[in-house]
C-alpha cells in the first residue's frame, strides 16, 4: 500500500504521528484527535474545511514551533490520543475478537456506489452513502472484518450555488487527489496498480485508491487514466450518470471491476453484501470464478446465494435499474457463456415477472442470486414484499423474504462533540 506520510516533512519529530494520522478517518469522528489539528492553527483547520491532510501540506514550519511553545500539554494529549489511535487498530482488541469465537477471518465484501464518509471525499449523493459510509466505521468499532469497494469520483455528484438571480447553478467542485485522506495503492513494481475489468470489451482500466477507515479498508477505482481510451476515462468522473449506458458501464465496473481489484489483492471473501443493486454484477464474478473452478452454473450460483446479502433502498418502481437487453447484450455477450449459460437464460436472471418486457432489471437479479435481503425500515419492508412479490410466486406477501434493518447512525459521527464534553471544557471543542 501506498504510504504518503513523508509528505509532511516540516511536522517535529516528536509529532509526526499526526501525519499518519490524517490519512486515516479515524480523526473524524473522534473530537479528541481533531483537536490536534484544529489546536495548531484554527484558522487553518477552517480554511482546510477540517480535511488534515489539506491542513498539513499547507502549514509553515514556525506554526508548529508556535503551537508546541504556547500549548505545553500538547505533547501529552498527542501521546494520548496516538496510544489510543494504535491500540484501536490492533484488531485483537475489538469486540467481534472477543465475542465471536472461531469466527472466518475471511472478511466480508461490501460494495456500494457512494460512500458518505466526510466532506473532503465528495463521493456521496444522499442517504444511501451515508449508511454506507456509518456501516464501514461501525464494523470498524465493532472490529468486524470488513473490506469496501467503491468509486473515487474526481468530480464527485453535484455541488448546487444560488446566483444571484435566485436560480440554482451545478458547478463543477474536482476533486484535488493528492490534499485527500487517501493514498494510492502500489503494485509489485511500485507503481500505482492498475487492473484491467476482465471479460469486457471493449477494454476498461482502473487506478486503485485507498481510504482507511479505522480497521476498515475502502479501496476505490478510477478510470481517469492514461491507459484507457479517452471514451472511458469518464466512466468514474460523475456519480451517477445521467447516460444510461455510462451507467451500466459504471456497474459492470463495479461489480466486475472491483471483484478484480480484490483478486489482485489478494484479499479473499467469505460474503459479500451488495448496498443496492448498483453493484449487482458482482454476483456474476463470483459465480463466474467458481464456474472456472469446476462448479456447474446451479451448484455456483446457489454457493453465492447463500454467501450474499442485498440492502435495498428504493421505494418506489421507478428508482430501481432496468437497463435494455440490446445493451446489455452488447456488453455481456462474450461474458454469460462463461456462466454456462445462452443469452435467454442470462436474461432471464434480471427480469421482472410483472414487467417482463421492460429490461434487464438490476433490483430483480440481485434478489434472484442473494439469500438474506433488507430494506431499510420497517415500513419499507412492508413496500418491498410487495413491490417484489412475483419473485416469489405462490408466497403470500407476508411471507416474501425480504425483511427490514431499520437505519441507523454511527452515533460518534453525528452527535454534537460538546454534548460530551467534561463540565469547563466545552469552549475548547
Amino acid at each position: 500500500m501506498a504510504r504518503e506520510r513523508d509528505s509532511f516533512p516540516r511536522i517535529p519529530e516528536q509529532i509526526n504521528g499526526i501525519g499518519e494520522l490524517a490519512y486515516n478517518l479515524w480523526w473524524s469522528w473522534h473530537p479528541s484527535a481533531r483537536m490536534l489539528y484544529k489546536n495548531l492553527s484554527r484558522v487553518a483547520w477552517k480554511e482546510s474545511v477540517h480535511n488534515p491532510v489539506k491542513m498539513l501540506r499547507d502549514l509553515p514550519e514556525d506554526v508548529y514551533t508556535s503551537a508546541l511553545q504556547d500549548d505545553p500539554e500538547y505533547i501529552s494529549r498527542y501521546s494520548a490520543i496516538m496510544n489510543r489511535f494504535r491500540s484501536e487498530m490492533d484488531d485483537n482488541e475489538s469486540w467481534f475478537s472477543r465475542e465471536v469465537d472461531g469466527a472466518s477471518r475471511q472478511p466480508i465484501a461490501y460494495f456500494s456506489a457512494e460512500y458518505g464518509l466526510h466532506r473532503s471525499l465528495p463521493f456521496y449523493a444522499g442517504g444511501l452513502g451515508f449508511l454506507a459510509g456509518d456501516y464501514l466505521k461501525e464494523c470498524s468499532d465493532l472490529g468486524i472484518p470488513l473490506v469496501a469497494v467503491g468509486f473515487m469520483y474526481p468530480e464527485g455528484y453535484i455541488l448546487q450555488r444560488m446566483r444571484e438571480d435566485g436560480w440554482q447553478q451545478n458547478v463543477d467542485d474536482v476533486l484535488d487527489r493528492d490534499s485527500a485522506p487517501i493514498t494510492r495503492v502500489l503494485g509489485a513494481d511500485g507503481t500505482q496498480l492498475v487492473i484491467e475489468v476482465p471479460f469486457i470489451q471493449p477494454s476498461i482500466h482502473v487506478a486503485v485508491w485507498k481510504v482507511q477507515v479505522g480497521r476498515v479498508p475502502l479501496f476505490l477505482m478510477d478510470t481517469d487514466i492514461e491507459e484507457n481510451d479517452p471514451w472511458n476515462r469518464s466512466i468514474s468522473s460523475h456519480l451517477y450518470s445521467g447516460d444510461t449506458e455510462q451507467r451500466l458501464r459504471q456497474e459492470i465496473v463495479l461489480g466486475i471491476g472491483g471483484s478484480e481489484v480484490l483478486n489482485a489483492l489478494g484479499i479473499r471473501h467469505s460474503i459479500a453484501h451488495l448496498n443496492e443493486g448498483h453493484a449487482a454484477f458482482v454476483l456474476l464474478e463470483r459465480i463466474r470464478e467458481r464456474v472456472a473452478g469446476g462448479m456447474s452454473f446451479p451448484e455456483a450460483s446457489e454457493y453465492v446465494r447463500n454467501t450474499t446479502v442485498f440492502t435495498t433502498h428504493t421505494p418506489v418502481p421507478a428508482g430501481n435499474e432496468i437497463f435494455p437487453f440490446s445493451l446489455v447484450e452488447k456488453y455481456f455477450n462474450s461474458y454469460y457463456p462463461l456462466l454456462g449459460l445462452d443469452r435467454d437464460a442470462f436474461f432471464r436472471l434480471g427480469i421482472h415477472p410483472d414487467e417482463p418486457a421492460a429490461g434487464f432489471n438490476m433490483t430483480a437479479f440481485a434478489l434472484r442470486l442473494s439469500r438474506y435481503h433488507n430494506a431499510v425500515s420497517r415500513r419499507h419492508g412492508e413496500v418491498s414484499r410487495r413491490m417484489w412479490q412475483g419473485l416469489w410466486p405462490g408466497l403470500p406477501e407476508k411471507d416474501v423474504p425480504i425483511g427490514h434493518i431499520t437505519n441507523g447512525v454511527h452515533i460518534p459521527t453525528w452527535i454534537e462533540p460538546k454534548m460530551g464534553a467534561p463540565a469547563g471544557q466545552v469552549s475548547r471543542q
